[in-house]
């Protein structure tokens, strides 16, 4: 509560001390302050003015801008800040003749002189209309600047609002992918070994807590994610065949960064998917390390043709695109991230760089 007034306060400090300046360059910096004693009326009058300044400012910053000019009706807003500017300068004409402040004013500077009354002097009255004109547009100035910065966070807020849908959007179909897909490999395994396929289970429960504890998160530590991603590579490891040499490199004892959850996970189900062959001999590189607060993920494999009568095929594509637009709205101008699957080796590279701070 009380950082949510701490704003309101500090505009009202403000504006306290900017008419107090004003105050002081009407009552004490005016030119005729200083030249002779004045009457105690002039300073009435120079109240009045400031009074009617105030009005007119607070008026059009509450009244007149928002209701007026930031309706369309410019033209309306044009007449009503000159025919309030001329009806202020009418009451102060009468309120000067009411205080007989002319003659006053006559004998504060001419004493021996008898008083004869002349024609007014318009040239104060025009200092009087830029006074009044300049409160107005400095109101109308300190109301666009505020609405321009409210939109500008309103913007930020329905853009941010929007990622964070998405995002939840694009988690929310990477989780059930990634079950498909590891369900699909233990399904397969049932085929070959009863024994490694129990296994196999006990591993996706243990990564399910991950999943079902973790990935509610925006966040995540690092240490977390390699752990899960180090279960996912043993639970591959138990369907493999031994034409697949598998070569894994994942750093020990990193530090315990903050990443977005389960956001390497599809380069390696990729991995696995596309780079294994029944018939021939394959390799499965994949290299994950930390320098100082950035992290590195490289993986390269063999580029083999899906089995047409694979389950797989069904969530083809869903994990790297999803992926590539969570470190796009995620991470940004953070990460970097290069693919190479056009190659004479007939390899698919994968060459990730992310900025964890």
């Amino acid at each position: 509560m009380t950082h949510s007034n701490e704003p309101k306060r500090i505009t009202f400090l403000i504006h306290i001390l900017v008419w107090i300046f004003i105050a002081i360059v009407i009552f004490v910096v005016s030119p005729l302050s200083w030249k002779v004693d004045l009457p105690v009326e002039y300073w009435f009058k120079q109240g009045f003015v400031l009074f009617f300044l105030i009005l007119l400012f607070y008026l059009n910053m509450y009244l007149f801008v928002p209701k007026v000019l930031f309706k369309g009706k410019n033209w309306q807003f044009i007449l009503i800040a000159i025919s309030s500017t001329l009806l202020v300068l009418f009451l102060i004409i009468q309120f000067e003749n009411l205080l007989n402040l002319q003659e006053l004013m006559h004998y504060a500077f001419r004493p021996n002189v008898p008083y004869e009354p002349r024609p007014r002097n318009f040239n104060f009255d025009l200092f009087t209309i830029l006074l009044l004109l300049f409160g107005f547009g400095i109101s109308t100035s300190v109301v666009a600047v505020q609405k321009w910065q409210a939109d500008v966070e309103l913007r930020r807020q329905m853009e941010q609002e929007k990622i964070s849908s998405e995002l939840s959007y694009l988690k929310a179909q990477i989780n059930p992918h990634f079950f498909f897909n590891t369900l699909n490999n233990i399904y397969a395994l049932t085929n070959i070994d009863v024994e490694r396929a129990q296994k196999a289970l006990l591993k996706l429960s243990r990564m399910m807590r991950y999943v079902l504890y973790e990935t509610d998160k925006d966040l995540t530590l690092l240490n977390r994610e390699l752990d899960f991603i180090k279960d996912y590579i043993e639970l591959m490891r138990l369907r493999l065949s031994d034409k697949v040499n598998l070569e894994i490199n994942i750093q020990e004892n990193t530090e315990n960064l903050p990443i977005a959850p389960m956001l390497l996970l599809p380069f390696l189900e990729n991995c696995f998917k596309h780079g294994i062959s029944a018939k021939n001999e394959s390799k499965i590189e994949i290299s994950i390390s930390l320098q100082g607060k950035i992290l590195h993920l490289k993986t390269n494999n063999a580029k083999f043709p899906s089995n047409p009568n694979s389950k797989e095929k069904l969530s083809s594509g869903i994990g790297l695109s999803n992926t590539r637009r969570r470190l796009a709205l995620i991470y940004g101008e953070k990460h970097r991230l290069l693919i190479d699957q056009e190659n004479q080796e007939n390899e698919f590279r994968v060459d990730l760089t992310i900025n964890l701070v």
